[in-house]
């Protein structure tokens, strides 16, 4: 397994941060994960873009253009020669000393972990997830925007510990209106007579780069798609759900709260757009030369 650290390829090993690094201390940096799919980097461009704007947000200076990180990108995936795995890129304020002001840190850091990666057992993918709702609620926007991926994802590990001490893989957040917004890390769909339906990211759902490529097949494929405000009742109630990431891919879900989602197995129009999904992967992104 190779790291690309600031620029160079080194083993995992080797790979090391400085301890005053404010990524680590401060939570200070921001992160994308993306998807190699036969040699496919799915959808690097997006990620690269969603990467910048998170950046962007927190006043973070990457110190390189867009092109010139997915060079970096394609350039250690193409020395790893993994052609189906999982991409970790992270870049971080930089050390600085040991107080709170970004000023004190000259330099960002980054660095690009290309690996395997298994979220779910894969016997979820054709049975479907059982999952919760939890009390811990979704950051709000005037607070930490989840529309950026930055690297204090705390609020995100409680409540993944509170679902699995509820003895589930995963949960539903609720925001600090009572609205679903999405689960730990993955955006949440359900479908109702034959519509599919997501929470608007304003209600604090991640825009998620394959929520997107979900909403576009759909709508491709004639099934009407709408963002809409939800409440645990349009869960229970639903027709079908899944969820989308691109860690997880999409999965479906077939029980929420101990209530079951189309009598316990996965909807007919999920796995529908689980084989659409399947497809795209292999043909939209950027195509690495071993």
């Amino acid at each position: 397994m190779l790291v690309n650290l600031n620029g160079k390829l080194v083993e995992k090993e080797e790979a090391k941060i400085s301890v005053f690094d404010h990524g680590l201390l401060y939570g200070d940096g921001v992160f994308e994960g993306i998807r190699i799919y036969d040699g496919n980097i799915f959808k690097l461009q997006e990620h690269i873009d969603r990467l910048y704007n998170s950046a962007k947000f927190i006043m973070l200076d990457i110190g390189m253009t867009k092109e010139q990180m997915i060079k970096e990108t394609v350039r250690v995936v193409a020395a790893s020669k993994i052609k189906n795995g999982y991409i970790r890129l992270v870049v971080t304020r930089g050390a600085g000393d040991l107080g709170l002001d970004p000023r004190k840190c000259p330099k960002s850091f980054y660095f690009i972990i290309v690996d395997n990666i298994k979220l779910y057992p894969e016997e979820f993918y054709k049975k479907g997830l059982d999952i919760t709702t939890v009390a811990v609620r979704r950051n709000i926007s005037e607070a930490i925007n989840p529309q950026v991926k930055s690297l204090n994802y705390l609020n995100n590990v409680l409540a993944k510990i509170e679902a699995i001490n509820h003895g589930r893989f995963e949960a539903i957040m609720i925001n600090n209106q009572g609205y679903v917004t999405e689960a730990t890390g993955d955006n949440v769909f359900i479908v109702n007579s034959g519509a599919l339906y997501t929470p608007p990211t304003y209600m604090g759902a991640l825009e998620g780069v394959t929520r997107n490529t979900i909403i576009e097949i759909a709508r491709k494929l004639k099934i009407r798609t709408e963002e809409k405000i939800m409440t645990r009742y349009d869960l229970y109630t639903a027709d079908e759900c899944f969820l989308t990431g691109t860690a997880a891919e999409v999965i479906p879900v077939v029980k929420i709260d101990a209530r079951e989602i189309n009598g316990g197995i996965p909807g007919h129009i999920t796995k529908k757009l689980i084989k659409e999904f399947r497809k795209q992967t292999k043909i939209l992104g950027v195509k690495v030369k071993y």
